[in-house]
């Protein structure tokens, strides 16, 4: 007898992808490359080929398709990149009868897999499906949040298919869903705002879902069919059908829809960042259905579609309170900074610390010290909450809308700390920000109670699917409101505000201790600083510049978009400007890595990284005696040649361009880079160096900031090294410099 604990998991450990079985409206082929030798083939190649799956195999494509079809798949389809991307192909006509049959091709696993499905099963929509894409996707970016997307994203996929029913169905942080939106048949019940357990979509299927966008069953009483032989000759294991269309779907899934009366499906994946956000689910009840290619294809791109767009219409959904965190985020760093340090800050009356965000209590814990503001846990449980973080919390910033699963001490709390956002400050002392948010008790309508029940069989117990989908109501409680994605952002960069502030204070301190000494490293950091703090404002008007643009594109006129296209460039370019001033200072502020570099390696690694640089440019690198060993900072040096080389290949219009690398021997080696480019006026020799001047316009020569060559400058002089230069106009440039850390010992290693 089977004593396999009987659990929900069993249905995660069916292998789908690999059911050895296909539907039976079409033949999936499995073939070797080059050969195109067919290794596999589905047993009903007689009925819809005329042709015996044993007559098939070991037999090229040609015993099958016509020479001009052959021909195409060799010279248009095959040398394209077909791993794990399933194409669609033009029809093939196929058999003594010329029976149509649309096309996909796909490759995995070292096998090419060709799928042929027969629309015998007349389903085709009247519609132009092209040009009511095109009126589709305008229509989407009109829709003012994610629920109005989705239910005219839902309406437009029944228009492209006309299945009974089209829904588009949202996972939570549980991995169950809820039918989201939804468009239907007028005489069918509704399934809006349903709920579905985890469990109604196993662990793998929902891998899948990931790696194929598309699941289609045409018709749900179909017997499936076997692929002949079981096992791959080539690869001595079942084919894997990850990517196949025509793979037969599981018994427990296939009971599963007969349980909800669906004889056809489809379902779409909606993926965001990576992560399976819901899916475009399709049921149609009395009758097989059949969706031909050109549908098919139209409704995976409005998948994809809204895979790119959910990420912008969730953000658009909560501009005016990301606009709030934001604006309040300033005032609250402008409060910390004028106090004594942050905590006093954010404790402040006028600091409205509790109001920055949507949670009814926060606590400020430093150690043994702890603060507490509105309603919250009392000090011994905000105590014990921030011991079950530091024990099993690792991230910066964690959130949770049911505390009592990380700290069964705080469950009596529900009522006022049943959700937890925490930014933890510090990994050597209990240090911790935390904001709390009450349990929301609320009603949640299941489709059907959301378990599955075992049934006895000959082979012992097994689970089954849910037979019942009748309305099941749950009163759901000792959870908080959901922590939003923009306040998980917003957390982040309080958190580094803070951090910015306390290196900040600690800097100042430093300065009084030795102001004349580290004079350098105060406007170093006043650079950093004040570049962190120009980023977030800036980041601030670029995404509002591009939320104005897509929400209120039809009520500005041109004039006013392309100023607002305009701001947006300006704010990307002086974001380039304050990276570019971080990185020279961060150079100023880092301590030296020291080690001995070999030059020649550096050098070689250096130019690999460049080769596609170089190749484009047709430029030859010219390189002198073997470079000697020098004590450095190899990620600096390595940035040095990176800087100057690529100015030398960059700044050069000559037909035949050149650099040379070398040194020139003595007491102290001189290196130097050499070219046959434009060549730099003498009266320029001091301004190239300063940062952020160009001697050309902003796009010419391929645009940038002019931040290279001085920070190559600052990299030699942390060295202990000088730079100059050598220059004749429209003849060439020679950069020389030195490299002298013996001069740098007993300084300090933050000395510029």
């Amino acid at each position: 007898m089977n004593n396999e604990k009987i659990d929900l998991t069993n249905c995660d450990r069916e292998p789908i992808h690999i059911p050895g079985s296909i539907q039976p409206h079409g033949v999936v082929l499995a073939i070797a490359e080059p050969s195109l030798k067919i290794l596999q083939v589905s047993e009903n190649a007689a009925e819809l080929f005329g042709c015996a799956a044993a007559d098939l195999l070991d037999e090229t494509l040609e015993k099958l398709l016509a020479p001009e079809d052959v021909e195409y798949l060799k010279s248009q389809i095959l040398p394209k990149n077909l791993e794990a991307s399933p194409r669609y192909l033009p029809t093939f006509r196929i058999g003594s009868e010329k029976r149509e049959f649309e096309v996909i091709v796909h490759r995995y696993e070292g096998l090419l897999i060709l799928e042929l499905e027969e629309n015998s099963i007349s389903s085709a929509v009247p519609l132009e499906i092209y040009a009511s894409l095109k009126s589709t996707l305008s229509q989407l970016e009109e829709a003012s949040n994610v629920k109005e997307f989705c239910r005219r994203a839902a309406e437009e996929v029944r228009a492209f298919t006309n299945f009974d029913r089209v829904m588009i169905y949202r996972f939570a942080g549980d991995a169950s869903g809820e039918v989201f939106a939804e468009s239907k048949r007028d005489d069918l019940e509704a399934f809006l705002g349903m709920h579905y357990p985890a469990a109604d979509i196993p662990q793998q299927a929902r891998a899948l879902y990931i790696k194929s966008w598309l699941r289609f069953k045409v018709d749900n009483e179909a017997a499936p069919v076997a692929l002949v032989p079981q096992i791959n000759p080539q690869t001595g294991k079942p084919l894997d059908m990850s990517y196949a269309v025509l793979r037969s779907m599981s018994p427990v899934h296939t009971e599963y829809l007969r349980n909800m009366g669906v004889r056809s499906t489809m379902s779409i994946s909606i993926i965001k960042d990576g992560e399976l956000w819901g899916l475009v689910a399709c049921h149609h009840y009395a009758a097989p259905r059949y969706v031909a290619h050109d549908a098919r294809m139209a409704c995976e791109l409005l998948a994809h579609f809204l895979s790119l767009q959910m990420s912008a219409k969730e953000a658009m959904e909560d501009g005016e309170y990301t606009l709030r965190l934001n604006t309040r985020h300033a005032e609250l760093v402008e409060i910390m900074l004028e106090s004594e340090d942050f905590a006093q800050g954010l404790m402040k009356e006028e600091s409205r610390f509790l109001n920055w965000i949507d949670a009814d209590g926060v606590a400020l814990v430093t150690g043994d010290e702890i603060n507490l503001l509105g309603k919250t846990p009392n000090a011994e449980i905000v105590r014990k909450i921030t011991g079950c973080l530091t024990e099993q919390v690792a991230d910066e910033i964690f959130a949770t809308d049911n505390l009592a699963d990380i700290c069964a001490d705080a469950a009596d709390c529900k009522e006022y700390a049943a959700g937890l956002l925490a930014m933890r400050l510090s990994i050597y002392a209990p240090t911790y920000l935390l904001w709390f948010r009450p349990e929301i008790s609320q009603r949640v309508n299941w489709a059907g109670e959301p378990t599955k029940l075992t049934e006895s069989s000959e082979f012992g117990e097994r689970l089954t699917p849910r037979k019942s989908f009748d309305l099941w109501v749950e009163q759901v409680g000792g959870k908080s409101a959901p922590w939003k994605n923009c306040e998980l952002e917003a957390s982040a960069n309080l958190r580094r505000s803070i951090m910015e502030i306390v290196v900040r204070k600690a800097e100042a301190l430093a300065k009084l201790n030795a102001e004349l000494e580290h004079s350098n490293i105060e406007l170093d950091s006043f650079a950093y600083i004040a570049s962190h703090d120009l980023k977030e404002p800036l980041r601030g008007i670029h995404n509002f510049s591009h939320f104005l643009i897509e929400g209120y594109a039809d009520k500005l006129e041109a004039d006013g978009q392309e100023k607002l296209q305009t701001l947006m460039r300006l704010t990307q370019r002086m974001e380039s400007l304050i990276e570019s001033l971080l990185q020279y200072s961060r150079i100023g502020r880092t301590q030296l890595t020291v080690s001995e570099v070999n030059l020649n390696n550096l050098l070689g690694e250096t130019l690999e990284m460049m080769q596609t640089r170089i190749s484009e440019t047709d430029v030859e690198i010219r390189l002198g005696k073997n470079l000697p060993t020098v004590s450095g900072d190899e990620v600096l040096l390595r940035e040095v040649f990176t800087n100057l080389i690529t100015n030398a290949v960059k700044y050069n219009d000559k037909p035949k361009r050149w650099v040379e690398v070398g040194f020139v021997e003595g007491e102290m080696p001189t290196f130097f880079v050499r070219d046959n480019g434009i060549g730099i006026p003498e009266k320029n020799y001091e301004s190239i160096f300063r940062i952020f001047k160009r001697l050309h316009g902003r796009e010419a020569f391929g645009g940038g900031v002019g931040a290279g060559l001085t920070i190559t400058k600052k990299i030699v002089e942390r060295h202990g090294g000088q730079i100059r230069i050598e220059s004749v106009p429209q003849e060439g440039t020679t950069f020389y410099f030195t490299l002298n850390m013996e001069a740098q010992t007993g300084k300090s290693a933050n000395e510029a």
